[in-house]
C-alpha cells in the first residue's frame, strides 16, 4: 500500500509539472535562451500644451531609449536606422521588418511649478529656498511591428521635487530649478515605463522573419545582437492575421508551421539556418520565425 501511495504521489507530481510546463509562456523560453527583443522608440506626441527650452517629445524619446538600453532586455534601433534597414532587407516584401516591437505614445499632461520659501533680505539682496515640483503624464503603447497590433498599454506619471538656494536682487532671481526638475520627472516616468515593459515580455511573442532562401540556406533577420547562438532551432511558417470584421482591429496572429530550421552561422544582424524538418523549397521570404 505504501508503495502504491508513493507511485500515486509521483504520478500526480509529474502530471502537475507537465501541465505547468505546457502553460509556461513562450517568452520564458526566449529569456532562458538569452534572446532579446529589438525595439524602436517612435516619436511621442506632446498634447500637454507645455513649451519650454527643450522639445519635450525629443527629450522623452532620448531618455526612454537610454533606459531601454541600460535594461539589457532590448536591442534599441533608431527609427531612421530601422527604416533604412527595412528598405535594405525588404526588396519587394512589405512584411520584412527588422524591429519586433515599437513603443509609441502621447504626453498628455505636464505640471511644472517653482516657488520660494524661508527667505530673507539683506541690503536689497534676497536669499531664499527654491522648491520646484514637476509632474508628467504619459500614455505608452507597445506595438507589434509586423502587424501594428497594440500588445499592451500603460499610463505612467513621473514626479520630481527639488529644493535649492536662490539669490535675487533688483528684481532678478537666479536659481530656477524648473527645467532641470522636469527632466528628472521625465526620467522617473521613463524608468517606470521600462520596468512595466519588462513585465510584459512574457506575454509577447518573440519573432523574426525570413529574409532570403538561397539554395536551402535560410537567412533570418535576427542575429548576434538579439542573442541568437549557433544550434538554436526555430519554427518557420506563414502568418495569418486575425482581424475583427467590425472594427478592423488585429486580434491575433497565427503561424502555420512549414518547416523547422537550425542556426549554423550567426552574424550581427542576420543568421543563416539549415532546414531540419519540412521542405526547404516551401520556405519563402517574409515567412514568420518563432520559437518551437
Amino acid at each position: 500500500m505504501e508503495c502504491l501511495k508513493k507511485y500515486k504521489v509521483l504520478f500526480l507530481m509529474n502530471m502537475f509539472l507537465l501541465i505547468l510546463g505546457c502553460s509556461m509562456p513562450q517568452q520564458v523560453a526566449a529569456a532562458e535562451k538569452g534572446l532579446k527583443y529589438s525595439i524602436v522608440v517612435s516619436s511621442f506626441e506632446n498634447k500637454s500644451n507645455w513649451t519650454g527650452q527643450f522639445d519635450l517629445g525629443d527629450a522623452w524619446g532620448a531618455v526612454l531609449t537610454d533606459i531601454l538600453n541600460q535594461s539589457g532586455k532590448f536591442i534599441v534601433l533608431a527609427e531612421n536606422d530601422m527604416r533604412q534597414e527595412a528598405s535594405n532587407e525588404r526588396n519587394a516584401n512589405a512584411h520584412v521588418i527588422p524591429a519586433q516591437l515599437l513603443v509609441k505614445g502621447v504626453i498628455t499632461h505636464v505640471q511644472n511649478t517653482g516657488g520660494q520659501a524661508g527667505g530673507f533680505g539683506i541690503h536689497g539682496i534676497y536669499l531664499g529656498g527654491a522648491n520646484s515640483k514637476s509632474e508628467i503624464n504619459i500614455t505608452m503603447y507597445v506595438v507589434e511591428a509586423g502587424t501594428g497590433q497594440v500588445l499592451a498599454s500603460k499610463s505612467v506619471v513621473g514626479k520630481a521635487t527639488k529644493g535649492g538656494m536662490v539669490i535675487g536682487g533688483g528684481g532678478a532671481v537666479f536659481g530656477n530649478y524648473g527645467a532641470a526638475n522636469l527632466g528628472k520627472a521625465v526620467e522617473n516616468a521613463a524608468t517606470q515605463g521600462v520596468d512595466w515593459m519588462i513585465t510584459q515580455l512574457p506575454k509577447i511573442k518573440w519573432t523574426g522573419t525570413v529574409v532570403m532562401n538561397s539554395n536551402s540556406n535560410i537567412y533570418i533577420n535576427r542575429g548576434r545582437r538579439e542573442g541568437i547562438t549557433t544550434g538554436q532551432e526555430f519554427i518557420v511558417g506563414a502568418a495569418d492575421v486575425l482581424r475583427d470584421p467590425t472594427t478592423g482591429e488585429i486580434l491575433d496572429e497565427m503561424v502555420t508551421e512549414t518547416a523547422r530550421i537550425r542556426v549554423v552561422t550567426v552574424k550581427e544582424k542576420v543568421s543563416i539556418c539549415e532546414v531540419i524538418s519540412g521542405s526547404s523549397s516551401d520556405i519563402e521570404q517574409g515567412m514568420r520565425v518563432i520559437l518551437p
